[in-house]
């Protein structure tokens, strides 16, 4: 008699082959290929100049297509203001000004405010965060004397009618008119005013004040694009920023007078919002830096016409056809290839452990078993990883303003070959 399987067996068996099924279709694919010829040309340069420790690459072209870029995304009048933080480089920064005809920086702490008053005097630096009182004081003991007409085109951010204080005595110890935007909250949350009472409270003191002049406001909006775009609630997030703007706007104008605003500084955006602004009804001119390099974390639609401008490039080190683990777990190793065959091949890199991901060779991933390491750092990828000690490998980081500082010069690149250094700012929060 021939066995028939129960229910319960089939049932069984169905579940297995369908959990069996799920876990081939979860497994990773083997993502290693062929390099890219373009990294395959700047690993040429990069031995060409006898570059042989990490170093952060500058493609001058791509660099010069996004500030043609930008530019063309500007509403008409709409001003334009570096941010430096985005962009340490003081060379850097003039490039970018010669393009887009900007006399505007944004900048964020004391070494980047004397570094730009001494070599940019001619440029208005508009705070983009409040200064501790502490810090401000430190500017004016260091500042050179040939540089105090430079202190005079610094716009100081002020967000609470305590700091206002702060300042206006610091203007008076001085015995300088300094002046002030009022840092607007529009939706953000870490700080500044809304209309009302406290923001009321600072035009007051500004209208008053003979010491501390008020130059206009600054609200800042990064939270956007995080929202999701359905039910409405991203446009949500638009209106009801616009909306806080305009109010204080409004508050300004029937506190200070009418004219309150003519010629005042209407700053907003950044890289990941500044496209939202079609027009200068709400601000007058939007802060831009890391589009012009293009960091990973950018990758996004309202910015998928820049190019990726900067690349971390580091030495291969050692390598190993296989990927063993250290004593103690090695018995996952095959584990671990068989499951992800983008685990099969190991490579080891000079430094490591950066806000940057790795995009060439194609493939490579980190070993979340093995872990970071900022001294020789372990990659892995698939079967047709090719690559031996001192060949390259290409990172693009995730942001800007950290990663820039952290490879002195920044090399320059035309294509062919490094052709400049460009010095970088100090680092400092």
């Amino acid at each position: 008699m021939a066995w028939k399987p129960s229910r319960r067996a089939v049932v069984g068996g169905v579940a297995v082959a369908a959990a069996a099924g799920a876990a081939i279709a979860l497994r990773p694919g083997d993502r290693s290929g062929p390099r890219d010829p373009y990294f395959l040309r700047l690993q040429e340069a990069l031995s060409a100049a006898g570059v042989g420790t990490p170093a952060l690459v500058i493609d001058r072209a791509r660099l010069d297509a996004n500030i043609a870029t930008l530019k063309r995304a500007l509403p008409e009048g709409m001003g334009y203001r570096v941010v430096v933080k985005s962009l340490p480089s003081p060379t850097l920064v003039s490039r970018v000004r010669a393009g887009t005809g900007t006399d505007r920086l944004m900048t964020f702490n004391l070494p980047m405010l004397l570094a730009f008053a001494a070599a940019m005097p001619d440029a208005g630096q508009l705070l983009g965060k409040p200064l501790p009182i502490l810090a401000a004081r430190s500017f004016f003991a260091a500042l050179p004397a040939g540089s105090r007409d430079a202190a005079g085109r610094i716009v100081w951010l002020i967000d609470t009618p305590e700091r206002f204080d702060q300042y206006e005595q610091l203007a008076l110890a001085q015995g300088l008119t300094l002046a002030a935007a009022f840092e607007l909250d529009v939706g953000l949350h870490r700080g500044g005013q809304v209309a009302g009472p406290a923001l009321g409270a600072m035009y007051e003191r500004a209208k008053a004040s003979k010491a501390l002049r008020f130059a206009g406001l600054m609200g800042y909006e990064p939270h956007i694009p995080s929202i999701p775009d359905a039910l409405g609630l991203r446009q949500g997030a638009i209106d009801a920023a616009w909306s806080a703007y305009g109010a204080a706007k409004d508050q300004a104008r029937a506190v200070l007078g009418p004219a309150a605003l003519d010629g005042a500084i209407l700053n907003a955006a950044g890289s990941p919002t500044f496209r939202l602004y079609k027009d200068t009804a709400v601000a007058n001119e939007v802060s831009v830096g890391s589009a012009l390099v293009k960091p990973a974390d950018f990758d996004t639609p309202l910015l998928q016409d820049f190019q990726p401008a900067a690349f971390i490039a580091t030495p291969v080190i050692k390598t190993r056809p296989d990927t063993l683990l250290p004593k103690g777990v090695e018995f996952l190793s095959t584990l671990q290839s068989a499951w992800d065959p983008n685990s099969r091949r190991t490579l080891f890199i000079y430094g490591g452990h950066w806000l940057a991901r790795p995009v060439d060779p194609p493939g490579l991933q980190l070993n979340a078993i093995f872990g970071r390491s900022s001294n020789q750092e372990m990659l892995n990828g698939g079967e047709a990883l090719a690559v031996r000690p001192d060949d390259t490998v290409v990172f693009r980081p995730t942001q800007s303003e950290a990663v820039l500082l952290q490879f002195g010069d920044l090399l320059v690149y035309d294509g062919e070959r490094i052709v400049e250094r460009w010095p970088v700012l100090p680092a400092s929060a």
